[in-house]
């Protein structure tokens, strides 16, 4: 039987925090310090049959920009279930709990997807974003077009235009 847990980053004892890096490490070709650091401070959901852990997922809490509006953002990272684990439906009881506390918290929740988790990511009803995306940073507003059609957002409370401009908040590495 899977066990899904809802772990806050300050609650993660040092073994926990181990085994969630080397699941990482193992799901993602490149894992780097920065990766890493952006599934860190907020809820992290956990997946472990008996004393292992098979699968991992992450919110934390970001700002969005749409509309002329701020939105509080819960930003899902580090999904992955381990290799001997998939096509057994944990990424969906991952995301199951990581929707529980978006929609909970936040105004909306939000990711970044490669082709592989879209499919996942839209079969529980997340919409691609199909507006421009930006990043603001030291320097300002400025277009990320390599992340257009990547996104994928959650609706909560806040009306959304998909098609309009959607900017993340700056931070180190990757920005989306």
């Amino acid at each position: 039987m899977t066990d899904i847990r809802a772990v806050h980053t300050a609650d993660l004892d040092p073994t926990t925090t181990k085994a969630v890096h080397t699941l990482l490490q193992d799901a993602f070709d490149e894992l780097s310090e920065q990766d890493w650091d952006h599934c860190l401070g907020g809820v992290h959901v956990l997946a472990r049959e008996g004393d292992d852990l098979i699968g991992h997922a992450s919110v934390v809490q970001r700002q969005l920009l749409h509309g002329g509006r701020a939105l509080r953002a819960g930003y899902v990272e580090a999904v992955a279930v381990h290799g001997g684990h998939r096509r057994r439906g944990i990424g969906g009881l991952l995301m199951a709990e990581i929707e529980r506390v978006v929609r909970g918290a936040y105004d909306l929740g939000a990711l970044g997807a490669g082709d592989e988790g879209a499919l996942l990511y839209a079969s529980r009803g997340w919409q691609r974003w199909r507006g421009p995306t930006s990043a603001l940073t030291p320097a300002g507003v400025e277009r990320t077009p390599q992340e257009d059609g990547s996104i994928f957002v959650l609706p909560v409370d806040v009306p959304l235009d998909l098609t309009g401009e959607l900017t993340c908040d700056h931070r180190a590495g990757g920005l989306w």
